[in-house]
């Protein structure tokens, strides 16, 4: 159980925003396919940290409890677009070198969130699947298994079988 403190001091706020920002977007960027929801996703995040002013352990735990609390967000906003068919790929293509990798990522965001999450935890941010079991609350061979499951339906969307 996380709990409360003083308010976090402005330097605080200003290192961990600097630290964790850019994970944070490309994790939000994953899970709702939007850039100005990531963006929106991630400035929810660091609120909640000011606002509720956890307590951690250590930084894994702080990095742990953003990740987990970014991707809740998300979750909520993808609920929300889903019931109101907002699903916005324009974006992809300024994240892209080129056409192949904007083939590839298309096809992880048309993903289902649970296999998503674990496969950008995994391959993005380096997370073995014992930590994300953590982050996420699942057990560690659910991860395997979503991964699994992940890179089978990224193999039939995008028709080869060398891909992840």
């Amino acid at each position: 159980m996380i709990k409360s403190a003083v308010r976090p001091t402005d330097d605080e706020i200003e290192d961990t925003v600097k630290k964790y920002s850019n994970m944070l977007f490309k994790l939000c960027f994953t899970m709702l396919s939007n850039s100005a929801d990531a963006e929106d996703a991630v400035s929810e995040t660091f609120l909640r940290y000011i606002s509720k002013s956890p307590v951690f352990n250590d930084s894994e735990h702080k990095k742990a409890w953003l990740i987990k609390t970014s991707a809740n967000i998300c979750k909520d906003k993808h609920r929300f677009n889903a019931r109101h068919n907002y699903i916005n790929l324009d974006d992809i293509s300024e994240f892209c070198k080129d056409e192949e990798d904007k083939d590839i990522l298309e096809n992880l965001l048309s993903l289902p969130d649970k296999y998503k999450t674990v496969i950008h935890l995994f391959y993005i941010d380096g997370y073995k699947s014992g930590e994300i079991a953590k982050i996420l609350n699942i057990s560690p061979s659910a991860v395997r298994k979503r991964l699994q499951y992940g890179r089978e339906l990224l193999k039939l969307e995008y028709g080869k079988d060398d891909i992840v």
